[in-house]
């Protein structure tokens, strides 16, 4: 009598196809959710990058609430007719150069406070506007705007006979440089902790992101500094976490004979003046 024995290995096989199949339901699932996930980083990064690369806060104090008492508040009509509020004073001598401030990313020009008073007690005129969409201004905020709006600020002073000093801080060195292109009788440009381009810094930062694809205001300001005229000076910190001192050395590496570069050992992004930044600019200016 023939005794049968039960096929193990067509049952074997059966149970790996089985669990080949489960393996690769599991696989699409997870590139599936992956993807999905992707997306939605994507998306939320280019919904929201203008909350990310603006960050007004707070509300705008009065200049002698923050120890400028010479400073006035005033108001100034864009060409487009936003009304942005800027902080003015003139200069102590006729002779004086006026600065034009454009601050960073956040806060409001209340922060700023003790650049400003450096600035006022070298004797120099200022003008700080308060970005738009920033404390105290109207409009939103955008790369081409904050450009037309400084060169419609510098306009201004140059029309009335000063000579103008512009001064960028981080993103408004974006701003500052740009002017400075377009303006070359501009007597300084002073960039502090600049960057190649915003988009670049972003790049670093989310380098599994196509940000060249996503970024609307991209402040390239690597694109034209090598047909920047007017003579600059450009600070950068070694420890310089937001915007890494590479940025600054590569702008003065395009600038050639136009920028002398500071690279400020163990400076960081906010503290350079605390080094002696402007110290270096009242010497150049005096030269």
């Amino acid at each position: 009598m023939t005794q049968t024995h039960p096929d193990y290995t067509k049952a074997f096989k059966d149970m790996s196809r089985s669990n080949d199949g489960r393996l690769k339901r599991v696989l699409i699932l997870l590139i599936l959710i992956s993807v999905v996930i992707y997306a939605g980083i994507v998306g939320y990064m280019y919904a929201n990058q203008d909350e990310l690369l603006y960050k007004p806060s707070g509300e705008l104090p009065a200049p002698n609430e923050v120890g400028l008492a010479d400073v006035d508040v005033i108001s100034l009509p864009m060409s487009d007719g936003v009304v942005l509020t800027a902080w003015s004073a003139p200069p102590a001598t006729e002779d004086a150069p006026t600065v034009l401030f454009f601050h960073g990313q956040s806060g409001n020009l209340g922060d700023r406070a003790d650049r400003l008073r450096e600035i006022l007690n070298s004797g120099f005129g200022l003008l700080a506007p308060s970005y738009r969409g920033f404390p105290g201004s109207g409009g939103e905020p955008s790369e081409l705007a904050l450009i037309s709006d400084g060169i419609h600020m510098f306009d201004q002073l140059d029309s009335e006979g000063a000579a103008v000093v512009l001064h960028g801080q981080s993103l408004g060195t974006g701003v500052a440089a740009a002017v400075a292109q377009q303006r070359p009788n501009a007597q300084l440009l002073v960039l502090e902790a600049p960057f190649t381009a915003t988009v670049d810094v972003a790049a670093e930062r989310y380098p599994f992101l196509p940000v060249s694809a996503l970024m609307k205001d991209q402040f390239a300001t690597r694109d034209f500094i090598g047909d920047v005229t007017v003579p600059t000076l450009i600070f950068h910190g070694t420890e310089d976490e937001t915007v890494p001192v590479h940025h600054g050395q590569a702008l003065a590496a395009m600038s050639g004979d136009t920028a002398k570069l500071h690279v400020i050992p163990n400076g960081t992004h906010n503290d350079l003046w605390s080094y002696g930044l402007w110290d270096e600019v009242q010497q150049t200016l005096a030269q």
